[in-house]
Formats: structure tokens, sequence, C-alpha cells
């Protein structure tokens, strides 16, 4: 299993690229951070810094979305990173929750999504693609680029277009039951596509806070500490539960329940341990959602996923113990996991 780091690009950003140095020395194989400009920093300009302070890290966001950037401006930055550095970018991509809405904009349709998909793929491999009408082309794009796209989803037709259409398929949140629906929906839907669903990476993402005890204290700081998560995936759940209804076959209760006491949501805290709108997110949720306690509870935990096809896990690191976090999986969880 490969292992990511996710983090906000808040200032400084020498630290951001700290902690990804810390996670690459660890063991990490991905470096992943938020992609909303007005809330945090320019992403883009520190996956350059990372990857000139790292050897092998893969970096990329989680996710960027094709209405705050054009097409082919994301399709160029990746392919300049990926010629100073040689193939090390994959581009997450979803429907824009946070960048779109603190711009005043609604998130982006899947059939936007699904046409910027095609569009920034070729146009990262040096392939002519059409863009409006327009015939273009990277013309300095060298020959074996690569640029996987891949796609976070939680809704049907979202899942149904990721087995159809990306390179990967982003989950954010790690409750088994919900990590095995998801997943056999995406694949099913690759088949049916005509795919090797194999061909279709899977990234399970998530909090992580590795406790020295499973103490009823410590266990209550850690889900004190990452209870921002279930506010987070409140929003996308609260948009499904508008579309669908509060109970749908198409959706699991599993997922839509929680939000029931959801009162609204302020972006100034997105992501934020302590975000004061998220208090309606019930423990067991916390539990399910994210992955806390010792490290015997995290390893069952991530074999548990990788059995249900889980190929990568990525630590959401917003917490107030980041550096213990990496250092923890680095020296205890990844050598367990991948033993």
């Amino acid at each position: 299993m490969d292992f990511g780091l996710v983090l906000q690009t808040d200032p400084p950003a020498s630290r951001v690229i700290d902690l990804m140095k810390r996670a690459e020395r660890n063991g990490f194989t991905h470096g992943w951070t938020f992609d909303s400009d007005v809330l945090w920093q320019e992403p883009f300009v520190i996956y350059s810094q990372i990857l000139a302070h790292t050897e092998r890290l893969t970096v990329g966001p989680m996710v960027t979305n094709p209405g705050t950037r054009t097409w082919e401006v994301t399709a160029s930055t990746f392919a300049t990173l990926n010629d100073m550095y040689g193939n090390r970018t994959v581009c997450g991509i979803g429907r824009g929750d946070s960048a779109m809405r603190v711009a005043g904009r609604k998130p982006n349709t899947l059939a936007r999504i699904s046409e910027a998909m095609k569009v920034i793929r070729a146009l990262g491999r040096g392939e002519e693609t059409d863009l409006g009408g327009t015939p273009i082309r990277l013309p300095w794009v060298k020959p074996g680029a690569e640029l996987p796209v891949w796609m976070a989803a939680y809704g049907p037709k979202a899942l149904k277009m990721t087995g159809e259409e990306a390179d990967g398929f982003i989950l954010q949140l790690a409750d088994l039951y919900l990590t095995e629906f998801m997943v056999k929906t995406v694949k099913d839907a690759a088949v049916a596509a005509g795919r090797d669903p194999s061909e279709v990476t899977i990234c399970v993402a998530a909090p992580a806070y590795v406790t020295d005890d499973d103490s009823p204290e410590a266990l209550a700081h850690a889900r004190e500490q990452c209870r921002w998560f279930g506010g987070m995936v409140g929003n996308h759940v609260a948009d499904l539960v508008s579309r669908y209804g509060e109970h749908s076959a198409q959706i699991p209760d599993e997922l839509t329940e929680y939000i029931k006491a959801r009162e609204g949501y302020d972006y100034a805290h997105h992501g934020r341990s302590g975000n004061p709108d998220t208090q309606f997110v019930p423990d067991e949720i916390v539990d399910r959602f994210c992955l806390i306690g010792p490290v015997e509870a995290h390893i069952e935990k991530l074999n548990a996923l990788r059995a249900l096809g889980v190929d990568q896990f990525a630590v959401y690191d917003m917490h107030d113990a980041q550096e213990a976090t990496i250092d923890a999986y680095g020296t205890k969880v990844i050598p367990a996991v991948n033993a």
C-alpha cells in the first residue's frame, strides 16, 4: 500500500515543504495539498519547491477543479513540473467545494469535470485535444510525459463516471462499509465501460491520529482533533441529500444519516481542528471516517482497507500532532502494513 500526506498550504510555505520532506524520509510516496486559493496559498508554486527538495515524492492537489483555473493552464503547469522533475505529479480533481463557493460560485457539474479531465490529461501527455472547438497541444511536452487524473467522488453518478473515465478514485473517508460499497461501484462501472478495473487506482484519504493508548481521555482528544473531517464530508453529503432525498436506494444511509443536525458551514474554519460548525458530527462518525487510536488500531484498519482494494491511504494531517503522526507512520505503521 502506498501512503500519502495531505496538508493545507498555510503560510509559511517552508513548513509545508519541511513536512513533505519528513514524509518522504518516513516512507510516504505521495504529497497532497488542498487547492483553494482564497483560503490558502497557491499550491503549484509550493509543489515546485517540494519536488526540488525531495527525490521520489509524487505531488498533486486533493483536489483541484475545472472552474478556478483554465484547463490549458492546469495542464501546462503539471506538464512543466513533470518536465522539470520527471513525471512526479498526479491531478486530483473534483467539483470544487470550497474553492468555488468561497469565490461566490457553484461547484462544477459532472459534465464539466468529464470534459476537463479529457483535456488536461491529453495536454499533459503532449497530445492534441479539442478545447471549445479549437484543436490545441503543448508542443514542448516531451515523449513519455504522463499525467494521471484521479477523480474525487461520493454520489452515484460521480462514482460511475470515475469508473468510466478516471485513472484513479479519491474517496475522502475511511469507513469500511462505505469504502467497500463505493469501490465496488467504481470498479463495476469500469468493467461496464470495457476497462480493466485494476487500472483504476483507489486512494482513500482521511485524518489519522496516533495515540499512546486507547484510554477514554486519549481517544476523546483524538476525536476532537479530527471532528472537522465529518463536517467537511458533510458539505458533499448535504448536496447529495438535497439532490436524492434523505433516504435513497442510490446512496447508503450510512453516509447521509449523520448530517441531520447540521445547521450550516463557515469556510473560514474549513479543514481545521476545532471547527465550530462540526459539533454536530458524532463520535461514531469520527471513528468510522477516520483512523484514531494506538498504532495497532491503525494497522488493523489499514489492512482491512487494503483487503477492499485500496491502493493508497492518504493521511490528512491537520491537527496538533503533525510531526508525531508522520513519524509514527514511518517507524511503526507503514513497515507493519507493508511487511
